[in-house]
């Protein structure tokens, strides 16, 4: 069988996870925006701003900056949540020093020094590489009849 046969049936696939995708990534940002608007009114409400909650608040500015990207792009770059894990880490740390032990705080610390190193490969990987064309090829020559 050649795969020209199930063409339809991988149109109407392909459109189909776009759909789902689209709703899901308005879902994201939807939930996103009403938890910022939440932790406002709390900083309102306690008539005061924390490091935690400004923390807090760059985690929700750079959820939706890779929900717009993608929008725009069409692709998700892997450094976005890795700059993401990277500031929930750090809230951590700062969050809960009182209550970690040495090992706790070495590790997160640790987690954050390994996830920038791979920041920076990943960039100089994609500086040092780059992307020639899309990283799906069809290949429809190869293809036994």
């Amino acid at each position: 069988m050649r795969l020209t046969q199930f063409t339809g049936i991988n149109e109407f696939c392909q459109k189909a996870i776009a759909i789902l995708e689209f709703i899901g990534l308005i879902v994201i940002a939807g939930a996103t925006a009403v938890a910022m608007v939440h932790e406002i009114l709390v900083m309102v409400g306690n008539e005061t701003v924390t490091l935690t909650d400004l923390l807090l608040m760059f985690l929700y500015l750079e959820v939706l900056a890779m929900v717009s990207y993608y929008f725009r792009s069409g692709k998700l770059p892997v450094r976005f949540p890795l700059y993401i894990a990277m500031v929930a880490l750090a809230r951590y740390l700062i969050l809960d020093l009182k209550q970690l032990t040495e090992w706790r705080m070495l590790a997160a610390s640790m987690s954050i020094l390994l996830i920038t190193i791979a920041v920076l490969i990943v960039r100089y990987g994609h500086v040092r590489f780059p992307y020639t064309g899309d990283a799906i090829k069809t290949d429809t020559d190869s293809t036994p009849e």
